[in-house]
């Protein structure tokens, strides 16, 4: 569920540009009203943890909004007129989440910016979790897919997390009506209809163990998902003390960067090649089911998967206010802070760092995603050194992050119901497939970033 800003760090794989969803302007204001319920809703309703044995599961707010939103999407045909979502309304939420998730990425950006010096103390740690984003998922993932019987379907659901820069990839490589391309498209709406939910208890989950340091599983959750990553360094900031939560959000947007830029040619010239060999090597010791046919997604729902809408300077600065003025009431209701002079002045530097980037990656023909401007522009605010860099952090930093993560999950949720028909055509296999596959990225990152930060004598 990334921007298509966000959706790839390649040119050479960008996502095909569609109109914005004809839902009228009625149909806008209908869903930013439910939205606003949402995020009211889930953020009234507050963290709620529930305990697992030797660990517990914390359900946050920004999930609460995820699930309340989709849950009106299914309901929509059994509710009353007002309330409401039709399809329509569906695919106008999924155009505005991604725009909305620069809002995030510019609240990070301007965390890193100060951490800097810390961040690049990490070293090693930071440059080497790369790998296990891309090598965790293949190893988790590709074993498990060959048990199950999945011949070629599993490299593309295994070679990645499966998002649009690795529909891309696939569809270019192999064609999305290859094994490869059903395998991918399977891993994508898996990742979509469950992936921040999945991820938020996987990362709290691990968190409540004690097992690793929490900055290393902030490195694991930089996965290459705007959504995801916020689920995941939310359920392990929520169990840190304020002053760690903030660390943890700042390493785990920078992994995210990293993952969303160089890991796009991560993705396509090490990843797949290797799990392409690796299918080769393992399929005839571990692969099963021999002749079986993987159940077949709609080639629609491939095109309709990871069209990338766009909207006008005008209206994208309209969603970026309302957003972060959702955001606002979330961070009243959850985290106590009342939206004074000094919040609303914070949140306007986060939707002016937002609209400056937006506009650099207009002006610079698009080449390089807008996630990476918005994010130095962010960074760069906020670096020691930088003219009124202390009062722009004590500004911006007035608002939780988490709290500008829940009307993003908010929209996610709203959007989701459209891809459930695509979604139960697929194989029961595949979708724990692609389980594996996310929680090997997250594991993978989070032990080699573990291993770095805490070598063994």
């Amino acid at each position: 569920m990334t921007s298509a800003t966000l959706a790839t760090g390649n040119p050479a794989v960008a996502p095909v540009s569609h109109p914005v969803p004809q839902a009228g302007r009625t149909g806008f204001l209908i869903l930013f009203g439910l939205a606003l319920a949402v995020v009211t809703l889930a953020e009234a309703i507050g963290n709620v943890a529930i305990p697992l044995g030797h660990g517990k599961i914390i359900l946050l707010p920004l999930l609460w909004a995820l699930l309340m939103g989709g849950g009106l999407g299914l309901a929509a045909p059994r509710l009353p007129q007002a309330l409401r979502l039709p399809v329509s309304l569906q695919h106008a939420a999924g155009a505005i989440l991604q725009p909305a998730l620069l809002l995030f990425v510019a609240k990070l950006g301007l965390l890193v910016g100060g951490s800097l010096p810390k961040i690049l103390g990490a070293g090693w740690a930071l440059a080497f979790q790369e790998f296990g984003h891309f090598f965790g998922t293949m190893v988790f993932g590709l074993p498990v897919a060959l048990l199950l019987g999945l011949k070629r379907e599993a490299i593309g659901a295994t070679f990645s997390v499966g998002r649009e820069p690795s529909l891309a990839i696939i569809g270019e490589r192999y064609g999305m009506d290859s094994p490869e391309g059903r395998g991918v498209l399977a891993e994508y709406l898996t990742g979509t209809v469950f992936g921040a939910v999945f991820i938020a208890v996987l990362a709290g989950l691990i968190a409540s163990l004690g097992i690793f340091n929490p900055l290393a599983l902030a490195m694991g959750a930089g996965v290459g998902s705007g959504s995801m990553m916020a689920a995941a360094a939310g359920a392990i900031a929520a169990q840190q003390t304020p002053e760690m939560a903030k660390e943890v959000a700042t390493f785990a947007a920078a992994s995210n960067l990293i993952t969303t830029t160089i890991g796009t040619y991560f993705t396509l010239f090490l990843s797949l090649p290797f799990t392409v060999w690796a299918y080769g090597v393992l399929e005839p010791v571990l692969g099963r089911g021999r002749g079986r046919t993987e159940t077949v997604p709609e080639p629609a729902a491939a095109v309709a998967a990871h069209a990338a809408p766009a909207f006008g300077l005008p209206a994208l600065v309209l969603i970026w206010l309302a957003t972060a003025a959702f955001g606002l009431v979330g961070n009243w209701l959850t985290y106590g802070t009342r939206p004074d002079g000094q919040v609303l002045i914070g949140a306007a530097i986060i939707v002016g760092a937002v609209v400056v980037g937006e506009a650099l990656y207009r002006l610079a023909g698009r080449k390089l995603p807008a996630v990476v401007w918005v994010s130095l522009i962010g960074m760069a605010l906020t670096y020691p050194g930088t003219p009124f860099a202390a009062e722009i952090a004590a500004a911006t930093g007035r608002i939780n992050f988490l709290a500008l993560a829940t009307p993003i999950l908010a929209f996610a949720g709203l959007s989701l119901a459209k891809d459930f028909p695509a979604f139960r055509r697929l194989g029961w296999r595949i979708v724990v497939v692609s389980f594996m596959a996310n929680a090997g990225t997250f594991l993978g990152a989070a032990l080699i970033a573990q291993f770095w930060m805490h070598p063994p004598l």
